[in-house]
């Protein structure tokens, strides 16, 4: 059993979204400047990465280290790819990265070892990719839950944990609002990261590809989601960045990211975003005209 005790009501339910996942710690500022605060954290993908240090830290000093390892964070931090290893992968292998980096990164930067030990509950998504089935992970070793969460089909190897392979937690529910209400949660704060929604183009590159098509994926199922909760659910969808351009792949952009994500979060709470549920018009399928 948890050591966390009673069920929580509000939940901050982190989405996935490679690169883009630097949205969140704007959002995180904006909202602990406010004291808004959550009672278990629940987070997929790179919002498992993201979720699982919130929880072990959720204070604005947790929030501004947070902010300066996405400041900090370059590529091949995550994804270090190199002629030897895209060689490998057609030859040899059946993923294209290791995940030996991103487990140093997650390693190095948490600050707790097992997921019951974070200072608030916290819920890790992830996909066994032979059947398809979400995996809730609640306890146990957080570096291998959330490499699991984050662990993109074909690019990175699926993680061998507990007799299951699990891979991204995109490919069965990536924002995973349902796991969420199973835990016990009231009132829902969603930080969803967005897609690429002003692009003339798709994304240079097959990972980052691959990436944008998840961040689509994502909304749609974060969308299905959110349309299927009851009435007595609460939930609030923090705007996500639009327009928005660039790559889930592109690292460079995170303290742009950070600023525009505090920003527009200011002003949507301004605004009396959190006076206003169950509303989530800024995710609906959309493109700019250019």
């Amino acid at each position: 059993m948890s050591s966390h005790g009673e069920r929580s009501r509000t939940a901050f339910v982190f989405a996935g979204g490679g690169s883009f996942g630097a949205i969140h710690v704007g959002m995180l500022h904006s909202l602990a400047s406010r004291g808004i605060t959550a009672d278990m954290v629940v987070g997929s993908s790179v919002g498992a990465l993201n979720g699982a240090y919130y929880a072990g830290n959720p204070t604005l000093e947790g929030i501004r280290r947070l902010d300066a390892i996405w400041r900090g964070l370059r590529r091949n931090d995550v994804f270090p790819l190199s002629w030897r290893t895209i060689v490998s992968f057609l030859y040899r292998r059946d993923f294209l990265v290791g995940s030996g980096a991103l487990r140093q990164l997650v390693d190095e930067n948490l600050g707790y070892r097992n997921l019951q030990d974070a200072k608030l509950p916290v819920h890790i998504v992830a996909t066994d990719i032979l059947t398809g089935g979400t995996v809730v992970m609640s306890e146990g070793p957080a570096v291998e839950a959330i490499i699991a969460s984050a662990a993109i089909p074909g690019v990175f190897a699926p993680i061998h944990f507990n007799g299951l392979y699990l891979a991204d937690g995109a490919v069965s529910s990536d924002t995973p609002i349902t796991v969420a209400v199973a835990r016990g949660a009231r009132r829902l704060i969603v930080l969803p990261t967005g897609y690429a929604c002003a692009l003339q183009k798709p994304p240079a590159g097959a990972v980052a590809n691959v990436l944008h098509a998840l961040t689509l994926l994502v909304s749609r199922q974060l969308m299905n989601e959110l349309q299927g909760l009851d009435h007595s659910i609460d939930y609030f969808v923090v705007p996500p960045l639009c327009p928005l351009t660039g790559s889930p792949y592109d690292f460079s952009r995170a303290s742009e990211l950070i600023e525009r994500a505090a920003m527009s979060t200011d002003a949507w709470l301004s605004e009396g975003g959190l006076d206003h549920p169950r509303v989530h018009a800024q995710l609906s399928t959309h493109k700019h005209l250019h």
